[in-house]
């Protein structure tokens, strides 16, 4: 199995956990304290916005962003939306890259202004893991979500998309 075929699948479960977060905020919504709900929704964002800086840094785009945390998050289907959209360019730009490209190394500034050089294939375990924890600690706010925070693990996320994975397998 090649790296790029772990990242692929690492950001197809992102994608799908990240969907399965926002949708469950989406319909508790009106029945969660709104500073809660507030907190879980500027968690998410600032997930996305990493996520749109890194995006950038991999495609050696300007991305325009001077901090990684907004005081105001975007509504809960905005989000969604803009969260779906970003994770499907990822695994497209995930498409383009070769080996050689992923092992190839890219500098960069933080936005705090502090130069940083990771390579591709870090870049992209970095969004990753960092998208994670933040589904994780969103969904701490708001335990009426816990059914979709429960979902989110790679393992279980491997068996939904492919079935057959939880049958065992006979060794001779």
């Amino acid at each position: 199995m090649s790296i790029r075929s772990v990242l692929t699948s690492l950001f197809e479960y992102k994608a799908s956990a990240g969907s399965d977060l926002l949708d469950s905020l989406a319909d508790v919504e009106q029945a969660v304290p709104q500073d809660k709900f507030h907190r879980a929704l500027r968690i998410l964002n600032h997930a996305h916005i990493v996520d749109r800086i890194f995006l950038a840094h991999l495609q050696g785009q300007p991305h325009g962003f001077t901090a990684s945390w907004q005081s105001d998050a975007p509504a809960v289907g905005d989000l969604a939306k803009a969260t779906r959209e970003v994770d499907q360019n990822y695994l497209a730009h995930l498409n383009t890259l070769d080996d050689e490209a992923l092992d190839e190394e890219i500098s960069f500034t933080f936005t705090d202004g502090q130069s940083g050089r990771m390579t591709r294939a870090e870049m992209l375990l970095h969004v990753a893991t960092h998208s994670g924890y933040h589904r994780g600690e969103a969904g701490s706010h708001i335990p009426e979500v816990e059914a979709a925070s429960m979902r989110d693990v790679f393992a279980g996320y491997l068996h939904r998309a492919e079935p057959a994975r939880r049958q065992r397998s006979v060794t001779s």
